[in-house]
This record gives structure tokens, sequence and C-alpha cells, in this order.
């Protein structure tokens, strides 16, 4: 009994329809409708033999198999991608599922799609590069945040010049594309958190200088995001060369004490828990203890009367009675080696 019925087409002639159809829409042959109508009919079978239907199952391990096969020596995914923009609505969702299921697909501890794509870092750069175009930033998005997941695909990313990219893709007009391209700048620099501590230690000067700038951005999401983010970082143990370098730095903590002044409550708050490292490092650098000491009233006072209606955040409360100590147990460190 042949594996496929007389209506249904082998992984081959799928791909190479579905090839030949993206190609014709690539052209922008006169018949560019029939293209685009193929396009959407073949990626609607490939998805249907990835995941089945309603009424059927997904497509034995075999015919998957082969499914792969065919999509990696015919090159259909980057083919896919670079032409995003002229599938249609529907069709680039079903790109985005295919992709996704394929990129997930295991065959005892193997991940074939994942070794594929390292041997095509073109896939990543083109899917990344589609924060460029609004009608494909989200979709793209969906399928980068899927390559995150794997290290060896997210180390492509970010060693990449192209990563330095997000630093304008998360400040974009559009909301929901900033958003989206946040979420993935995020994804890559804290889901594998020994390769983003060597990452972010190897490329200090470069991510900061730029991270700076975001901090300082006009848009409200977009500071109010990035110092979240910069709160996270500091505090997870894994970038603890990164954190000693950042709170050693005194143009850093001018920056977090005039945040901490924001008329914004929720920019005040992430930005207390950025301030806070600086304030209980144990050896903090000079010129960090002068402006700490300088200020020494003045951050006690402001401290006290800092968000007291959160009377039920017990953890706040405490962190926070413990930078108030902190402050006023500040000593001149020169006349502290007198004693």
């Amino acid at each position: 009994m042949p594996l496929f019925g007389k209506s249904q087409k082998s992984p081959q002639e799928l791909v190479k329809s579905l090839k030949e159809a993206v190609n014709a829409l690539e052209r922008g042959d006169k018949k560019a409708e029939k293209a685009q109508e193929d396009v959407s009919k073949n990626l609607v079978s490939i998805k249907n033999m990835l995941c089945g239907t309603a009424d059927a199952e997904p497509q034995t391990e075999i015919v998957i198999s082969q499914l792969a096969h065919e999509l990696y020596s015919t090159d259909l995914l980057l083919l896919l991608i670079q032409n995003l923009n002229r599938i249609d609505f529907e069709g680039k969702k079903d790109v985005a599922h295919i992709f996704n299921n394929v990129i997930r697909r295991q065959i005892g501890t193997r991940l074939p799609t994942v070794e594929y794509i390292c041997t095509k870092p073109e896939i990543l750069f083109t899917l990344m590069a589609g924060y460029e175009h609004q009608e494909i930033a989200l979709n793209c998005g969906i399928m980068l945040r899927e390559c995150a997941r794997h290290e060896a695909l997210a180390k492509i990313m970010l060693h990449s010049e192209e990563f330095f990219n997000f630093f304008r893709y998360v400040e974009v007009s559009t909301f929901d594309i900033a958003s989206d391209a946040f979420s993935t700048f995020k994804e890559l620099l804290t889901r594998h958190k020994l390769l983003s501590a060597e990452f972010l230690e190897q490329n200090y000067d470069k991510v900061f200088s730029r991270y700076e700038a975001l901090l300082n951005s006009e848009n409200y999401v977009t500071r109010r995001q990035s110092l979240k983010l910069l709160g996270e970082l500091l505090l997870d143990r894994h970038n603890f060369t990164v954190m000693t370098k950042y709170i050693s730095n005194p143009d850093n903590l001018k920056l977090m004490m005039n945040m901490l002044k924001e008329t914004s409550r929720n920019i005040q708050f992430e930005a207390f828990h950025v301030f806070k490292v600086f304030v209980a490092n144990p050896n903090k650098p000079k010129p960090i203890m002068d402006i700490l000491l300088r200020n020494q009233e003045k951050l006690v006072d402001f401290l006290t009367r800092f968000h007291t209606d959160r009377s039920e955040d017990e953890q706040f409360n405490d962190e926070k009675a413990y930078l108030i100590m902190q402050i006023k147990e500040l000593k001149p460190q020169a006349q502290e080696a007198q004693q």
C-alpha cells in the first residue's frame, strides 16, 4: 500500500511545488495570483503533514523525515523567509508554524533542524532583519524566539553584528513591533546564562554604551523595560563580572539617582532595584563612595519617604530599610583608615 493516497503529494512533490510557486512570486510573474494560491495550498499541505488536522493524525516519522530532508536539501526554509513579505497573511502564519515545528524536531538527542541552521546562519540574519519590515516583523519574532531557545543558534545571533540592530528595533514607533523586538532581545540576553555572561563581558563597552541610550529614551515603555531588564541582568549571579564593572562607574550611579526622581512611579521602582546594587556593594570604589557621601542626608531623607504606600511588599520594605541603614553608616574612607 502506498504511503500517500492518490490525492496526497509526497514530501518531494510538495517541496518542489512550493519552491516553484515561491520562485514565481519572487519573479513577479504575470501569474502571481496563481502562484500565491499555490504557495498557500502547499504550505497548508506541509503544515497538515507535520501537525495533522482535526480529522487526521500527523504523518509517520518516515514521511516527516523525508519532508525535513527535502526542506534542508532545497534550502526552502531560507527561500520562504526571504519571500515572507510576498506571501499572504495566512501563509505567513503557516510559514512560522512549519518553521517552529521542524526546529523542535528531535531524533534521540539530536536536533537536525538546529544543526542545519548552524550551517546556514543566513536564515537567522534574514529573520533578524525582518524587524525592518512592518508586515513580517511579528512573524519573524515568533521564529526568532524559537531559535533563541537553542544555545547554538542564540550564540550565532549574539555574536553577530546584526544583534546590535536590536537597540534600534526596540525603539521603532510601532508599539507591537518594538515590544516584540524587546521580547526577542531579552530572550537572547537571559535564556542561556553562561553564554550571555560571556557575551556581555566580551562586548561590555559596545553593549552598555547603546544600553544607556535606551535608558535615556524618550519612549516611556522602552525606558521602563530596559531598566527592568538591567536590574535582572545585574542581579543574576552569572553576570557578576559585568555587574561589578557597571556599579563601579559613577555615571551609572548618577543616572540611577536621577531615575529615582522620575515622575513615573514604575520607573522609580525599577531604578530602586538597580540603585540598591551600588549601595550594597561592599567594595565601593572611591568615586561611588564620594557621590553617596555627598548626598548622604538627602538620600536617607528621600528613601525614608520613598514609596511608603507599598506597606504589604515585605521584600521591598526590608531592602529599603537595609539601604537606609547602609547609607547612614557610610564614612569617608580616609577616616575609616585612621580608626
